[in-house]
């Protein structure tokens, strides 16, 4: 997720050939997806690590402005997550193509996936298998990812409205399952429908400290593996109420802000997702504890940094204590002067519409480490937050340890 949309101009000359010309319209809006689909890929997935070149091939193919609200369309090759309706979203071009490399489908496949969503998925794993079988519990999203699928001839795809977590029996067993939803634990119809030697994709975890696993069936049982921290909107119905681990929306706070804690082979930061040229430094610099974070970006408007969620309720939660300790090194700007190191905190409401963000920084320059603490306001409409400390599309080094987030002390 980001929210500085970069594709502004093209949209805007779009639209004015729109009015002048539907026909001609047509071509250019075409043309303008088209280009911004390589410019995605050039500067997400394959930037990002992606290396399987079918999975990059069907990214460059798959007309992601097909899934989201038409008003929306300009900027569905941005790297973030967008609202499709029902309190859901498509998830980010990054994160389907990481979730899709590391499935690793193959031509003679048969895959489920658990989410349908828009359809995206869907769509980017049809030319990549044999078959998909994918399934959404919310009716409405469901049907319209449905007609979707169909109208853009992914005959391979086959779906349904359903309780995901029970699987698609009939079709069983499957070569490869990818869930888009983060449950406490793997379902066990899933893990009984999983072809032995077959792989899983799924985030499991608490609602705000989710991790990306890898699964691999062998004898009946499944072997897992950590890839990274990752973040997925609530899951619908009786499964997101029956989590054993609540958020607390009283008591908003962080997860690992000092980065104390982080994953052995990956050197990645727990509860800290989408994360982007950032590293784990270990040594007595840090300000607080052991470790910190650096992050470095070299290209102006590439993104740099990571992102945690938290819960808060306005209603009741008026205003945050927000703190950090910041050091920057050659911090200049990106294509804007407000392009530059900060921290953000983006708000979204129950039906996860963003409704207000605040910002503490910018920095730039170079500095040694400050801490700064700041009191901000909390639409009345929130109920969760998203932080983001990072470059913003500027470039240069900023290090950050302790960040805490928390109500606001009397």
């Amino acid at each position: 997720m980001k929210f500085t949309p970069t594709l502004r101009s093209a949209a805007a000359l779009a639209l004015t050939v729109l009015l002048l010309c539907p026909a001609a319209a047509s071509g250019q809006t075409n043309l303008t997806m088209k280009r911004a689909r390589e410019k995605m890929v050039r500067e997400i997935i394959i930037a990002g690590g992606i290396k399987n070149e079918r999975v990059i091939k069907s990214m460059g193919e798959t007309p992601r402005h097909e899934f989201v609200r038409r008003n929306e369309r300009k900027f569905a090759y941005e790297d973030w997550a967008m609202p499709i309706g029902e309190s859901q979203t498509i998830s980010p071009p990054f994160i389907v193509a990481y979730m899709t490399e590391q499935l690793d489908p193959q031509p003679t496949d048969k895959v489920l996936e658990i989410g349908t969503g828009s359809g995206y998925q869907a769509a980017v794993l049809s030319p990549l298998a044999k078959s998909v079988f994918s399934i959404e519990i919310v009716r409405p999203l469901g049907l319209r990812a449905a007609r979707t699928l169909k109208r853009l001839h992914y005959d391979n795809v086959s779906t349904k409205i359903g309780d995901g977590f029970k699987g698609w029996a009939e079709h069983a067993p499957f070569d490869k399952i990818i869930v888009t939803c983060s449950p406490d634990k793997v379902p066990e119809a899933l893990v009984k429908q999983l072809k032995e030697g077959g792989r899983m994709v799924i985030p499991v975890g608490e609602r705000y400290q989710q991790t990306m696993y890898l699964f691999t069936k062998k004898d009946g049982k499944l072997v897992k593996e950590a890839l990274r921290p990752t973040l997925f909107v609530p899951m619908t119905g009786k499964a997101e109420s029956l989590r054993q681990d609540k958020p607390d929306p009283l008591n908003p706070r962080l997860f690992n802000g000092g980065f104390e804690l982080f994953d052995k082979k990956t050197k990645m930061p727990h509860g800290w997702y989408y994360q982007r040229q950032m590293e784990l430094v270990e040594g007595a610099e840090a300000p607080e504890g052991t470790r910190h974070v650096r992050i470095t970006n070299k290209q102006v408007g590439r993104e740099a940094g990571a992102l945690q969620g938290f819960p808060v309720d306005g209603r009741k939660v008026k205003e945050l204590e927000v703190s950090i300790r910041v050091k920057t090194i050659n911090v200049r700007a990106g294509e804007k002067r407000r392009d530059l190191a900060r921290l953000t905190i983006t708000y979204f409401d129950e039906k996860r519409s963003p409704v207000g963000a605040v910002s503490i920084g910018p920095w730039h320059g170079t500095f040694d480490w400050d801490q700064v603490t700041e009191t901000v306001k909390v639409p009345q409409h929130a109920r969760e937050g998203f932080i983001h400390i990072g470059l913003r599309g500027g470039t240069g080094e900023v290090l950050f340890d302790d960040v805490k987030v928390g109500l606001v002390k009397e």
